[in-house]
């Protein structure tokens, strides 16, 4: 019940939350610039809302989508193993093994660390899981187009796992960096302009990127993460 809703919500244009917000431009922003033969990689898979959009505007481009979670994974790979590469793993700027913590009841929330929470009670198992780095398993002849990050503040360990590609490719990245989850992290906004300037590559918001605005500055970028202004944003 609510899915349907949250699809109602969004067809409609009702943001009335943040989140719902995100997911509309997400979708505009899909629209605009993925084609037929694009191809995706969705990190933080989750139930796989975001894939089904990428294989319903990109069915002929090669796909890759990464979930630690294992009930989650399993779910993924009855539904899409046959049109999606899936990798059951956390995505870093190292391999190995760590400790992952799935919010049983606000799963939306799990991750390598801690975080601030929306329940108050987070009923939490500790999950042990393989950490992977993005560039060791995209081939490297795969064009790719798009990367969509959602990671609960771990986004900056997969992007330096992924320099290499993003580097390489300049892909549309959409990812997800705010307070209350990436300062868990330890990662200041400086971190992430300077990873996207290095690229060769500039951050906008969702909205600023849809309407043509202007990249954001370095001090932009900051202020709007210090306000939590915005969380969600793009890198092109």
């Amino acid at each position: 019940m609510k899915e349907i809703i949250r699809k109602i919500l969004l067809f409609l244009h009702l943001d009335i939350t943040k989140n719902l917000e995100y997911d509309r431009l997400t979708m505009e922003i899909f629209k605009k610039h993925l084609k037929s033969d694009s191809n995706c990689i969705d990190v933080g898979c989750h139930k796989g809302e975001i894939l089904d959009e990428i294989l319903k505007l990109a069915p002929q481009g090669k796909h890759f989508a990464f979930e630690p979670i294992p009930n989650f994974y399993k779910s993924l790979d009855s539904k899409y193993s046959e049109k999606v590469t899936l990798f059951n793993c956390a995505l870093a700027d190292e391999t190995g093994e760590t400790t992952f913590n799935y919010v049983k009841n606000a799963p939306a929330y799990s991750g390598i660390k801690q975080r601030k929470y929306a329940v108050s009670n987070p009923d939490i198992e500790k999950l042990n899981v393989k950490l992977e780095k993005l560039d060791d398993l995209i081939p490297q002849d795969q064009q790719i187009d798009l990367i969509k990050i959602d990671v609960e503040g771990a986004e900056f360990g997969v992007l330096k796992g992924g320099k290499e590609l993003i580097s390489k490719n300049k892909p549309l990245v959409l990812f997800e960096f705010g307070l209350g989850a990436s300062d868990f992290y330890g990662t200041q906004p400086e971190d992430i302009f300077n990873y996207f300037k290095d690229c060769e590559m500039e951050v906008f918001t969702l909205k600023g990127f849809i309407q043509n605005d202007k990249a954001l500055n370095s001090d932009q970028f900051k202020e709007i993460y210090l306000t939590n202004k915005d969380y969600y944003f793009v890198g092109k």
